[in-house]
């Protein structure tokens, strides 16, 4: 197990790049306080920015692995009428409570195991001893706002004090230990739509859909002979899409291997990348096919063209930014590059999958507006950039999909984070909004919440936070008054 690295270098050896701060732990909060602002943002902005992700890489003498292994902490920044007020505290999951409590790890995330025994690793996967540490991403879930990992334990939050609530009960629950931590709302149907992934001795992908209150139902049942790892999935207005990307478990190493989950994946690029269509009505596997091997953690969109299936995703050759993520080389390498790229696969009837990089620019966490495009064509869409110097996520990018042209935001010496579209009241166009994401400034010991206007992609406020916010991953806008 890694130890926490430190933020001073050793005589000789080379000093840690600026980013490490964001992979550093955070142990001050603050309640409701209101933050120096520069600039204006506009005055229909009255709802509040939730977000999630890990803060506490340091339990006891011993640390977590990896970037997506840390406790989660909460942020919440609330536009009022007297300014932008700033919330946050850890999430009080059962895995953070337990950690602490203990002053040890106790219960095993993406990449980091607590010393146990063969037979309560398999106790602990296989049973409801599963981590609920909610890093990942803010969703709401019937009418729950929960914070979400990848196992199938979401954790109901308070969205105007970030108070844990507990664990969400569903109405009925399906088998499965892994699930989607991005969930997709069918606003025309009152619907949101997950996955389930139920390893064993014939594993299945579940597709289920939650209802308004909270009715959970399987849609569709997929067998699969070794499960994909898999972080999101698209949807068409008619169709759920599944991508499998050719990094799979035999579900016996889960079970007996010794090592922390993703470890026991393996790339099989010969298998290509599966793709199951699943019409949302009927639960009917509409079409099967393989297309080009790839790895992605985030779909971006997906939506009909004619008969074809078109799908856009963050791609990349192989899943070795994993390896690339662990927190020893993020907080000690000289540099670190993040080389998705913005891909489009178009699914024909005839099953051909034809895959075209849309931007060269490197890209993750991508965004766009959801609310009004989700399922459908779109033009715009956003995400944080590398900007090819080794210098992880140093800007935010606009993909203008109908010219083919990218905007950018860069200020030197800053990494901002995932960028959240918010749309005006009543806009005409679909970029008319603004954008919001949470950027790192080391030099100055401090994070500033960004506002962009999004048509121009040119800063028009910034709120300035009391200490430097760890990178996160995801989060969402409230609209409602805070």
């Amino acid at each position: 197990m890694s130890t926490p690295s430190s933020a001073s270098p050793s005589p000789g050896t080379a000093p840690p790049p600026p980013y490490h701060r964001g992979f550093t732990s955070l142990e001050q909060t603050c309640e409701n306080l209101l933050l120096p602002v520069r600039g204006r943002w506009p005055g229909w902005l009255r709802g509040s920015l939730l977000r999630t992700g890990p803060a506490k890489y340091e339990v006891g003498d011993r640390s977590y692995n990896h970037w997506f292994d840390g406790l989660a902490m909460l942020h919440r920044f609330a536009f009022t009428p007297a300014g932008v007020r700033y919330t946050n505290r850890f999430l009080e999951s059962r895995s953070y409570c337990e950690a602490v409590k203990h002053g040890e790890i106790r219960l095993g995330e993406f990449a980091t195991d607590p010393c146990r025994t063969l037979f309560q690793r398999f106790l602990s996967f296989f049973s409801r001893d599963l981590t609920d540490n909610g890093n990942v991403n803010v969703v709401r879930l019937g009418e729950a706002c929960c914070a979400v990992t990848e196992t199938r334990l979401p954790i109901r939050i308070a969205p105007a004090t970030l108070q844990t609530l507990g664990p969400l009960e569903l109405r009925q629950e399906l088998s499965g230990p892994i699930a989607s931590a991005h969930p997709l709302h069918d606003a025309s149907r009152g619907l949101t739509y997950s996955y389930l992934i139920d390893f064993g001795y014939r594993s299945r992908y579940r597709l289920l859909q939650i209802d308004g209150e909270g009715q959970q139902t399987e849609v569709a049942q997929i067998a699969v002979d070794k499960p994909a790892y898999l972080h999101s999935f698209a949807m068409t207005e008619r169709y759920l899409v599944l991508t499998e990307f050719p990094f799979v478990v035999h579900p016996l190493r889960l079970k007996f291997s010794g090592q922390p989950f993703i470890r026991n994946y393996r790339w099989e690029p010969d298998r290509g990348m599966r793709i199951h269509v699943i019409d949302k009505a009927s639960g009917a596997r509409v079409q099967q096919a393989v297309g080009p091997a790839c790895f992605g953690f985030h779909h971006i969109n997906a939506f009909e063209q004619g008969e074809a299936i078109v799908f856009d995703l963050i791609a990349y050759d192989d899943p070795a930014l994993i390896d690339q993520l662990y927190l020893d080389r993020l907080r000690n390498a000289p540099g670190m590059a993040v080389p998705g790229q913005f891909t489009r696969f178009t699914l024909h009837p005839d099953g051909r999958v034809d895959r075209r990089v849309l931007f060269p620019e490197h890209a993750e966490l991508p965004r766009f507006h959801e609310a009004q495009h989700g399922g459908r064509p779109y033009r715009y869409a956003y995400a944080a950039g590398d900007s090819g110097a080794g210098q992880f996520l140093d800007n935010l990018l606009k993909f203008d999909l109908q010219t083919q042209t990218t905007q950018r935001w860069h200020a030197a010496g800053t990494y901002p984070g995932e960028p959240v579209f918010v749309p005006a009241p009543e806009a005409a166009g679909e970029d008319q909004g603004v954008i919001l994401s949470v950027v790192l400034e080391p030099a100055a010991e401090t994070s500033f919440l960004l506002v962009l206007d999004a048509h121009r992609f040119q800063e028009i406020a910034r709120a300035e936070v009391p200490h430097p916010i760890p990178f996160g991953f995801h989060g969402r806008y409230f609209a409602d008054a805070p």
